[in-house]
């Protein structure tokens, strides 16, 4: 027997997790966090659909929260077996996950000692000791190294350019009627010609294809990013305000000091502080200058001439609770890269709250919003934004740089389909909003002529 299930991702953006069973051995890829609309939270929050403890091992993609923040719940109910993933991945998810619990429980205290909530207490979906748990589970595996999980199941790990660490996922496994073939899930797609990582491997040949249509319905805009960016500062500089990013603390704000780095550089913007509030962020930072495997030419050329890519001139981390603090009381100009990037919670929320109500400020959002995410609330414009149980008036300017985001949008997924030199059984399309996917399996159905399928929550499909 051998079937995929989707337990995740399906018809929505997050909570990335695909069940492959085969011959009685189950395979998670992926084990992410549901975020965004309330009904989508709460599956966080319910027994899981399959018995934890009998999913035998999981495989990251990536180390993104919308990929592996639930693997801490899983643990802590029952799963005990091997987490495989790059050595970026491993990694980073030894920062991300422990950080992520230290956030709830941090967000649970202050909701707790404010009476900002109707559950009492209201408590973490996960403590760090459930995420240190989770941790130790974790298996490095590199790059093309094939691993036999059974004598009818393998798979190797492939660049996919999104994230450090960031990978394909591809499975060799016997299916129902005893041929071996290959099933290929991508994780995230990462996009072309990009800053510090390497582009997305090619793949030539699958049967089935699980992948991601985040922007399936459009493509990334053909706009100078970095002239954008060197307006926003140097505009908001001049009326006296400060520029806060709500960023993903991996990836995108190692890519936005890269390029605010360059504006230096090129003396196209104002040499001001630029904090990174966020330790998750701080520690990723590192490891993007340590893992040479992943860097893209031009990072290395950097790197060997001893420069750091990802410092500006009047760089500053904040660790502490206290050095966070003391950002928000400023009053300079300065840019301020924080966590999360949706704005679903996180030191994001207590810069929010300070600098929404200032007309002088600007806000900048540099990645997808998911739907009921404050950030997409945001840019919608909406007046007023809840945080901490308390309404808070939006005048400060908003912004959006989508062309900073790490999904490959339909062009470029197109291009990466186009890379197969035959046409594959069924492509699923996940991690998607229904409006994109149907755009995208259109494109590939006209493009290609391929089978395309856009999973429901909990279907399952033999193959």
């Amino acid at each position: 027997m051998a079937n995929i299930q989707f337990l995740g991702a399906a018809r929505t953006v997050t909570g990335s997790k695909h069940m492959l069973e085969v011959g009685g051995y189950r395979v998670m890829v992926d084990c992410g966090l549901f975020q965004g609309l309330k009904h989508l939270r709460l599956r966080n929050w319910e027994p899981f659909p399959i018995n934890p403890a009998s999913i035998n091992s999981v495989i990251l993609t990536h180390a993104h929260i919308d990929h592996s923040g639930y693997l801490p719940k899983l643990v802590r109910d029952g799963f005990g077996g091997t987490v495989y993933a790059t050595p970026g991945t491993v990694e980073l998810s030894r920062i991300m996950l422990p950080d992520s619990a230290r956030l709830q429980e941090e967000d649970a205290d202050y909701v707790n000692k404010t009476g900002a909530t109707k559950h009492h207490p209201a408590l973490p979906l996960y403590s760090e000791k459930d995420a240190n748990a989770a941790c130790r589970l974790m298996q490095s595996v590199n790059y093309h190294k094939r691993i036999q999980l059974t004598k009818k199941l393998s798979f190797e790990f492939v660049t996919a350019g999104h994230i450090l660490g960031s990978s394909f996922v591809l499975f060799e496994v016997e299916c129902n009627d005893g041929a071996m073939r290959r099933v290929v899930m991508t994780g995230d797609l990462g996009r072309y010609n990009e800053p510090i990582i390497h582009d997305p491997s090619p793949v030539e040949d699958a049967d089935y294809i699980v992948v991601e249509s985040t922007y399936g319905d459009r493509e990334h805009s053909d706009y100078d990013v970095k002239a954008s960016l060197a307006k926003i500062i140097t505009e908001t500089v001049n009326r006296g305000g400060q520029i806060l990013i709500p960023s993903f603390a991996v990836g995108r704000t190692q890519l936005l000091l890269y390029l605010i780095r360059e504006l230096e550089d090129e003396g196209r913007i104002p040499i001001i502080p630029v904090y990174v509030d966020s330790p998750m962020a701080s520690s990723a930072t590192r490891l993007y200058l340590s893992h040479k495997e992943d860097h893209d030419l031009e990072m290395k050329d950097l790197m060997d001439d001893r420069r750091n890519p990802l410092a500006t001139q009047r760089f500053n981390l904040a660790r502490t609770r206290d050095e966070s603090k003391a950002i928000t009381k400023g009053g300079e100009s300065a840019v301020v890269i924080s966590a999360s990037g949706m704005a679903t919670g996180g030191r994001i929320m207590h810069h929010l709250r300070k600098r929404l109500p200032d007309e002088r400020n600007t806000v900048v959002f540099v990645g997808y919003q998911s739907e009921g995410t404050r950030g997409r609330r945001l840019l919608d414009g909406e007046p007023e934004i809840k945080i901490f149980g308390e309404f808070v008036p939006v005048k400060a300017k908003i912004e959006r740089l989508e062309n900073l985001s790490a999904h490959a949008d339909s062009r470029e997924i197109l291009h990466w389909l186009g890379g197969f030199k035959r046409a594959p059984k069924t492509v699923f399309l996940v991690h998607g909003e229904p409006k994109a996917q149907e755009a995208l399996k259109q494109k590939i159905v006209e493009k290609f002529g391929w089978k395309v399928e856009i999973p429901d929550y909990l279907d399952r499909f033999e193959l």
